[in-house]
């Protein structure tokens, strides 16, 4: 297919499959149908759905655009440039559609009469600034705007790497609309919908960028393109259908419910997505290396018109789920417990031994982190063995190890648990800030990634120039200098408790994910600074390491004592209002947390100081064994020389006393 004719057929099937596949979703399953009270009209019955699909099509333009431009072009050609073009375009785009899909979720929600007046003006601004779901869309609208800008303004590899953050930023906001935030699963509903939202749209609008660059490339050059797409796509294809399967079960408790119009539109939904996944499969293990065949190339640009059709017709279908409801309980709710309003979930049974292990509640984002952390791993470690080289089974052992730990505090019993009791939330932090790391850090992961992944030689950057990209950035130089580790690393802990973050992140999904992210990433920089082999800009001699450690112990179990000494009941409204009936008192139970923290916290920081120790001993063996070696190779050449220096100046003392 002519290349040309390609760009134009493209874009246009996606759009068209999914408008008809979008208007034929919500006319089946009653999502624009009127309402008997209080129905918003026409207008915005089907103007809201629309709306959001050219929103959701646009965020696909701009971070599939950033990221396929990261990973596989060269920055300063111009497939390049016409990449962040596409960006551009995409975020004013969806910039204006984040904006009057804002305005029409207000007349949906409040039943508002549009009018000139400034009751309206009013009404409107306190939805924006009051209510949850207008906060969210304004905030993506500020997104979209600055992305805009920036998307004009940047076409260098920092700035657009910086960019691209962004933009993933700006999709989480949406995954608190639809029907997530009223579930009972809501965590649970919310990661999903934003891992949905993300892969999605990095699948498609890195296909699309595929179609528009096509005439600017080589067919050798374009090979290699497509073949680092397969990659992203593969990634993103497996983080679609798990959390699509994870939303997929939340909204259809049951298999009766698929036989309902949301069941019935989820399948056509998960029609399309295996459909996407086999033909991906298909261009990835037959096609892209036959790429210099006419005919191959032919083919696969058809394969890939048919796979945006199926993308269209899963997009049309997202957007109609969107505003389906989903089948519900008839049956008369039942009184809500105190921790069904705190946490929007019910109060779980006693925590016993047989809970440490029986107990699962999924965390998909980190489920997912922590399958694809082991995935990429054990690749780097097959690549090495399979070329000859060796990679100790002890480093391997211990990061798998960190993996499953980390795995089971972000999804099993403590994460249950945190929510309702202090002292189960403190063993999650402390795992998290001391344990985890240790283990991670062992592992050597940076190292293994440098040696394992292969190196670019056409300009562009792949995983082991972004690795060494981040390692010398300025930013690097600060976060893992040893004192600010050290200092980020205690004083953390002081300002999480005492200040209204930690009340955040138990009232915000958001939140109690920064904080993993945060006390994770801070306790893996301290473990680095004292014992990784990961390439670091500066590292402290082994004396110094130890009196940083020791000076960390001590404020460490200072914060465990006065956690323990605190009369007052630490977020009182909160672990204070639980209902529970079981364990220890609320107070009683924030005593335990304190010595926790001082206690069991410890454990790894003794271990630490070991490891210091053997490293420094080791290292002192070895310096000896370097004088040896040089000693041997020059004849003790150093040696004779000091003593041949001695027998002058005795010898000269000796003319002088005579």
């Amino acid at each position: 297919m002519d290349s040309r004719l390609l760009r134009a057929i493209g874009p246009a099937t996606l759009v068209t499959v999914a408008v008809v596949v979008m208007v034929a979703s919500l006319a089946y399953g009653g999502g624009a149908a009127p309402l008997v009270i209080a129905d918003a009209g026409p207008v915005v019955r089907w103007g809201l759905p629309t709306t959001t699909l050219i929103f959701n099509l646009a965020a696909a333009g701009l971070l599939g655009s950033l990221i396929l431009a990261l990973f596989a072009l060269k920055a300063g050609d111009r497939a390049f440039d016409v990449a962040l073009d596409v960006a551009s375009v995409s975020a004013a785009v969806f910039t204006v559609a984040a904006g009057v899909t804002g305005f029409f979720t207000f007349i949906d929600a409040f039943n508002a009469q549009v009018t000139l007046g400034p009751e309206f003006g009013a009404q409107f601004g306190k939805f924006l600034t009051d209510t949850e779901l207008g906060r969210a869309w304004l905030l993506t609208t500020v997104f979209g705007a600055l992305l805009t800008v920036l998307t004009f303004a940047v076409r260098s590899w920092t700035g657009t790497f910086l960019v691209a953050i962004l933009a993933i930023a700006a999709l989480v906001p949406v995954g608190t609309q639809g029907h997530s935030g009223e579930e009972a699963n809501h965590n649970a509903a919310v990661m999903a919908t934003v891992l949905h939202i993300e892969g999605a749209a990095l699948w498609l609008g890195g296909l699309l960028l595929l179609i528009v660059i096509r005439p600017l490339l080589p067919a050798e050059r374009m090979t290699t393109v497509l073949r680092r797409y397969s990659t992203i796509a593969i990634v993103a294809f497996v983080v679609v259908a798990a959390s699509g399967y994870v939303r997929g079960v939340i909204g259809v408790v049951t298999w009766e419910a698929m036989l309902s119009p949301y069941g019935a539109i989820l399948a056509l939904k998960i029609v399309a997505l295996v459909a996407m996944g086999l033909l991906g499969a298909w261009y990835r293990l037959r096609l892209i290396d036959r790429m210099r065949e006419s005919r191959a190339s032919r083919f696969f640009w058809w394969l890939i018109l048919a796979e945006i059709g199926f993308m269209g017709l899963a997009s049309g279908a997202a957007v109609a789920l969107a505003r389906t409801p989903p089948p519900v309980d008839t049956s008369l709710p039942e009184l809500r417990t105190p921790a069904e309003f705190l946490t929007g979930a019910a109060l779980p049974p006693e925590l016993t031994p047989w809970q440490w292990v029986a107990a699962w509640e999924i965390d998909l984002l980190w489920a997912l982190l922590c399958a694809f952390a082991a995935f990429f791993y054990l690749a780097g470690v097959w690549r090495l063995r399979a070329r000859g080289d060796r990679w100790p089974l002890y480093r391997t052992v211990l990061f798998l190890s960190g993996l499953v730990m980390l795995a089971w505090i972000t999804n099993g019993a403590h994460n249950v648990y945190q929510e309702y009791l202090f002292s189960v939330h403190m063993f999650g932090h402390m795992a998290l800030t001391m344990g985890i790391p240790l283990l991670l850090v062992a592992g050597a992961p940076v190292t293994l990634a440098l040696r394992a992944v292969r190196k670019r030689d056409d300009g562009t950057r792949g995983g082991r120039e972004w690795i060494l990209w981040a390692i010398h950035t300025p930013f690097a130089t600060v976060v893992t200098n040893p004192f600010f580790a050290a200092g980020n690393f205690v004083l953390s802990l002081w300002l999480f408790y005492y200040t209204d973050l930690f009340r955040w992140s138990l009232y915000d999904h958001l939140g109690h994910e920064w904080m993993i992210f945060h006390f994770l990433i801070t306790g893996y920089l301290f473990v680095l600074s004292l014992i990784g082999i990961d390439p670091v800009p500066y590292r402290l001699p082994y004396p110094f390491r130890l009196l940083i450690l020791i000076g960390v112990m001590a404020m460490h179990a200072f914060f465990g004592i006065a956690i323990m000494m605190n009369s007052g009941l630490m977020v009182a409204e909160w672990f204070g209002s639980m209902g529970r009936t079981w364990g220890a008192t609320p107070l009683e139970d924030q005593y335990i947390g304190g010595g926790i923290a001082w206690s069991i916290g410890e454990i790894p920081t003794l271990i630490l100081a070991i490891t210091v120790a053997i490293q420094w001993s080791r290292s002192d063996e070895r310096a000896q064994r370097r004088e040896d070696r040089q000693a041997e190779r020059t004849a003790d050449a150093e040696l004779e020389e000091y003593n041949a220096r001695l027998a002058q100046l005795a010898e000269r003392d000796a003319r002088v006393g005579r």
